[in-house]
């Protein structure tokens, strides 16, 4: 690999845009689609729909990750497609408002989950071309500060009386074209890899280090996911008292302190040459928060445990895709690679509710914790042997 060191300038205008695809996906699917689909069918029916809407959406947007980040691979250039993504993602966003049935807002939300990952396939495997190993722990802080960005997006959408529901569509396309097309003008550094783009290359790192990383990323991902579907009916368990408000009040708290702490992990990393090392306390302390959560009593208690995984496993994640980028195999097929890593995210949704059905009748929310923290104790376990051999 080349002693290049990527611009200061280049890993701030990266992780913007980084935020940018936050932007462009949180505050549609978590406030607007939702609002949408309950104008077109109503609450009851619309509950439904909006579960085939989110299925759907999830299975274009790993097929488009995968396909997009290989097309990527093959041309050689990544900046075409994300400015492609960008400019299609936006048209079809602002599409949605247009919807005049489900039918069709199901079509539109698979073409803009294609179009979307058309912009984030590539724009993921850009960073592993162009910012260098000993980089990549200050990459991962960087990144950590996307999720904050895209929930601060839903806040300023939703601002009540603001402006119209198509208004807010509006305004989703600006900030993420306003975030993502300064990447797509600045001059990249050099290449990590100095061999072309799509030259065969043998693997840097063996198999079994890459199968490490997909399954230590999927156990807490499926402890994450299942946990956050059912989080408010738990603490409502806990404090009959307990709102929706106060329940986003905590995570949100969480998610703004994981972003110092991720930076300050990854720059640690960086400096010490031990990348794995913070993924595996970071996997710990999930484990930790999970077992605490199981054994909580009363609403102090409860939100102290929660805050603590969510904390965790924010930091985890996001230094996790960074170090991904380490340990892809072939430089020349970096799209393609991060798109199987992508499923990563979409498992989880086809696996949590057998598990959630399968614990909470018989052992209750106690027994679904602990059985997330035996995944969390896992995804630490994976990861140990390649922290030791730092």
């Amino acid at each position: 690999m080349a002693d290049a060191v990527a611009p200061r300038r280049f890993l701030l205008l990266y992780a913007l845009a980084w935020a940018g695809a936050a932007i462009a996906y949180v505050p549609f699917l978590t406030i607007l689609l939702p609002v949408k689909v309950e104008g077109l069918a109503g609450t009851s029916v619309g509950v439904d729909w909006l579960a085939w809407l989110s299925f759907g959406g999830a299975m274009a947007a790993s097929a488009g990750h995968l396909l997009f980040g290989w097309l990527s691979d093959l041309s050689g250039r990544r900046r075409p497609w994300i400015a492609a993504g960008l400019l299609l993602s936006c048209l079809l966003l602002l599409a949605m408002g247009q919807a005049n049935s489900l039918d069709m807002l199901l079509v539109l939300i698979v073409a803009w989950q294609l179009a979307l990952n058309m912009m984030m396939a590539p724009l993921a495997a850009l960073a592993g071309d162009h910012v260098p190993d000993d980089q990549k722990g200050l990459l991962g802080g960087l990144l950590a500060f996307a999720p904050g960005l895209g929930a601060l997006s839903g806040a300023l959408v939703t601002w009540p009386d603001l402006m119209s529901p198509q208004g807010r569509l509006a305004l989703v396309a600006a900030l993420v074209a306003g975030t993502v097309l300064p990447i797509l003008l600045l001059p990249l550094p050099g290449r990590t890899d100095p061999a072309p783009l799509a030259k065969p290359a043998p693997p840097l790192h063996p198999a079994a280090t890459v199968r490490r990383m997909w399954l230590a990323r999927l156990a807490l991902q499926i402890a994450e996911a299942t946990l956050f579907a059912y989080l408010y009916f738990w603490f409502v368990a806990v404090d009959a008292d307990m709102t929706d408000n106060r329940v986003a009040g905590v995570f949100a708290a969480a998610l703004v302190v994981s972003a110092p702490v991720t930076l300050a992990a990854g720059r640690w990393a960086d400096r010490h040459g031990q990348p794995f090392r913070p993924l595996v306390l970071a996997a710990l302390g999930a484990f930790v928060g999970l077992v605490a959560m199981a054994l909580a009593q009363g609403l102090v208690a409860a939100a102290a445990a929660f805050a603590l995984f969510s904390l965790a496993s924010a930091v985890f994640l996001a230094l996790h895709s960074a170090q991904t980028l380490r340990v892809l195999p072939r430089p020349d097929r970096r799209g393609r690679d991060l798109g199987l890593f992508n499923l990563t995210n979409t498992i989880p949704s086809l696996i949590m509710p057998w598990i959630t059905v399968g614990l909470v009748p018989r052992f209750g929310f106690s027994g679904l914790f602990a059985a997330l923290a035996v995944l969390c104790l896992t995804s630490a376990l994976v990861l140990a042997s390649l922290s030791r051999r730092d």
